[in-house]
């Protein structure tokens, strides 16, 4: 009997401010080094999307989001590593943005929305314009 197909859940967070979104250049992890992303990660067995997206905010960014203050706003399925990604925007969020992961990444800064940059990471430019077009679904890969 063949293995079933599985995807590999991950959560996302937009953090905004003053129209300028907040993006961690990674480094040390052996994926895409270099490039800026959002807050993110993979749920944890047991988890909702909602609950891994504020944890990873928590986790990366150091700030608290209630897991219903969380509003799904993109749909992403990438064909490379079998991937689906769920991006949510808060309604409200707290706390002092700090980098609480520097082994991973060495700089979290403020971006203008509309000016990412060059380094950020493909997919994640995609669905920041998603979400900035209401454009609820996208297919990454699949060309």
């Amino acid at each position: 009997m063949q293995e079933r197909f599985k995807l590999v859940p991950c959560g996302y967070v937009f953090l905004v401010r003053d129209n300028k979104i907040l993006l961690g250049r990674r480094r040390n992890t052996g994926y895409k080094d270099g490039e800026y992303g959002l807050p993110a990660g993979h749920i944890e067995d047991g988890e909702t999307f909602k609950e891994g997206a504020a944890r990873e905010a928590k986790e990366e960014a150091g700030v608290e989001i209630l897991p219903e203050d969380l509003e799904l706003k993109v749909v992403m399925q990438r064909k490379g590593g079998a991937r689906i990604d769920l991006f949510f925007e808060p309604k409200k969020w707290s706390g002092e943005v700090v980098n609480g992961e520097p082994e991973k990444c060495d700089d979290l800064s403020w971006f203008p929305i509309d000016s990412l940059p060059a380094n950020t990471m493909d997919y994640m430019r995609e669905a920041i314009e998603c979400w900035q077009n209401g454009t609820f679904y996208s297919e990454v890969g699949w060309e």
